[in-house]
């Protein structure tokens, strides 16, 4: 009799035993699955709901992460005007296949703008130490990299200890879904007019500001009508429905915008991976960031 209560509070002790080693087991699995969550959670980059412009179009939406780092003049500009709605209804005017679609005149002919003064250029900016930069390539004199969702060119690093402010010359690349502001020959003419990417143009860089970037939504500013004359511009045009700062709309109409952080070691494995893809013909425009919106 004594022997089988023995027998049996031995295999309940054994059951306990294994027990504990199972819930230790997935309890140290929660814990590397919190930790891999975590990681995975730095990986990302939340767009600021004020740098976020929605333009939604017939044809679909496109969203812009704007960069006031860059040119802060104009992305107030697009702010303000935004904000007073008067990009609504506006059609896409000119649109060159293999090279960008115009915007923002209200008279769709491209001669109109808005009723504010016209804006100083913002074709380069200077670049401090504080300025989130990440770099991608490094060719004689320079640095190219991203600043945030913009691909850059900037001089390296070193030079600013030779600069009286700190600071050295950067100006954004003309990549696909870089959004430049239109002008006419005077440099300082841009008021309303601007344009998006639809493939890369470098032609244009420090000639034309640059003020963000297309994170969602490229595949709808290549959908847009387009002209086939040299003029590009379209006879029954595609338009812009509305168009809004994030944040100027109630929590439950934003999007929620999450860009692969450059800071991440996902981005530096990207940068690895597409540059041994292209060889030599590599450039910072060919890195997709990957982006997840809500």
């Amino acid at each position: 009799m004594k022997r089988g209560v023995h027998t049996i509070g031995a295999a309940l002790l054994a059951a306990m035993l294994a027990g504990s080693a199972a819930a230790q087991d997935a309890a140290a699995i929660a814990d590397e699955q919190d930790r891999a969550a975590a990681i995975a959670a730095r990986d990302w980059r939340s767009v600021a709901p004020d740098n976020l412009l929605i333009i939604d179009t017939n044809k679909g939406r496109i969203l812009v992460e704007m960069t006031p780092e860059a040119a802060p003049g104009h992305v107030a500009r697009i702010r303000l005007l935004a904000k007073a709605g008067f990009y609504d209804g506006i059609p896409w005017h000119r649109v060159i296949d293999g090279f960008m679609a115009q915007t923002g005149d209200p008279l769709g002919t491209g001669e109109g703008q808005s009723w504010h003064p016209d804006l100083k250029a913002e074709f380069t900016f200077r670049r401090d130490a504080q300025t989130p930069f990440a770099p991608v390539a490094a060719p004689a004199g320079a640095l190219i990299g991203f600043m945030q969702s913009l691909p850059v060119q900037t001089q390296p690093d070193a030079v600013m200890a030779t600069t009286a402010d700190r600071k050295v010359h950067a100006w954004g690349l003309y990549c696909p879904g870089v959004a430049g502001m239109a002008r006419d020959d005077a440099p300082d003419s841009a008021n309303s007019q601007f344009f998006l990417m639809r493939q890369p143009y470098p032609a244009l860089e420090k000639r034309y500001t640059i003020w963000g970037r297309v994170v969602s939504g490229l595949d709808v500013v290549r959908a847009l009508k387009f002209s086939p004359n040299p003029d590009g511009i379209v006879t029954d045009p595609d338009r812009m429905t509305r168009v809004r700062v994030a944040g100027d709309l109630a929590e439950g109409e934003r999007p929620s915008v999450r860009v692969l952080s450059t800071d991440s070691a996902r981005f530096r494995t990207l940068v690895e991976r597409t540059r041994a893809a292209r060889g030599a013909d590599f450039s910072a425009c060919d890195i997709e960031l990957p982006v997840e919106v809500d």
